[in-house]
């Protein structure tokens, strides 16, 4: 058969592959306790409060492995499968290359080796979430914490940013590979006050309104393939509206732009 009479056209919606990420409390794991019928695989104790359906936490890579295998070949009814969270799965991979190789840390094996060979755990855990949702229909939702870096900005000075906590080519490879990379945070401003003799106090002040960030800016790393608002509510529901082609802020937006009388 030819090329040319396989073309396709138009959209092809598929379950979701989404990086959450962000500061500590937030709410991550609520966020992926809200999606359509989740199953938690854990790799960290954290789950004890939140009423949902999940693995025996993993207490080696090859625990992981085994979740994803039954979630593909055994019946069950789940739509979502929730990996929480990534920087103690990260741990994992670490450990399972360091007991392959027969060292005691990553860090033994030379000019930054251990990392790269890391990655071949990270192929074979995205291959699986995958096939999860290319043969089974699941959405894929990734949880990590959020850490500041360094960035060196070829265009600008170095400045910092949240991303996630990940070693930078695990991170790379996974926001690659995620359709939306989402920065969980509060909503916060500055407030500047004089306080004489050219000096200013700079406060931050927030209400405890929780984000999503959905775009990369200077501060955090971030993208989407839903051409979402740069912000949005912490909200799955509200994310899962987006999804489904709505928009749950039109009303208030159109409220917004209404002359105050």
């Amino acid at each position: 058969m030819k090329l040319l009479s396989q073309i396709q056209h138009g959209r092809t919606p598929a379950p979701r592959r989404t990086l959450v990420y962000g500061v500590h409390g937030v709410g991550k794991s609520t966020f992926g306790s809200m999606a359509e019928k989740p199953v938690f695989i854990q790799t960290e104790d954290g789950l004890g409060n939140i009423e949902c359906e999940r693995f025996p936490l993993a207490g080696q890579y090859a625990d992981v492995v085994a979740a994803l295998s039954e979630l593909y070949t055994e019946q069950h009814e789940y739509r979502t499968v929730v990996v929480d969270s990534l920087d103690w799965l990260e741990r994992l991979i670490w450990a399972d290359v360091c007991k392959k190789r027969g060292i005691e840390s990553i860090e033994d094996v030379g000019y930054g080796k251990g990392y790269v060979f890391a990655l071949t755990n990270w192929r074979e855990v995205l291959a699986g979430l995958d096939a999860l949702r290319n043969d089974r229909g699941m959405g894929v939702i990734l949880i990590a914490h959020a850490q500041i870096e360094r960035f060196a900005n070829p265009e600008t000075d170095t400045y910092d940013r949240y991303s996630p906590r990940l070693h930078k080519q695990a991170s790379a490879f996974v926001q690659e590979w995620a359709d939306e990379v989402l920065f969980a945070t509060y909503s916060i401003h500055t407030k500047a006050t004089d306080e004489g003799f050219g000096r200013k106090r700079v406060q931050g002040i927030g209400t405890g309104e929780r984000i999503i960030r959905t775009s990369e800016r200077p501060a955090h790393v971030a993208k989407n393939r839903l051409s979402l608002p740069d912000e949005i509510p912490f909200d799955y529901r509200i994310y899962a509206a987006f999804l489904r082609g709505e928009n749950p802020l039109a009303s208030t937006e159109s409220e917004n732009d209404q002359p105050q009388a």
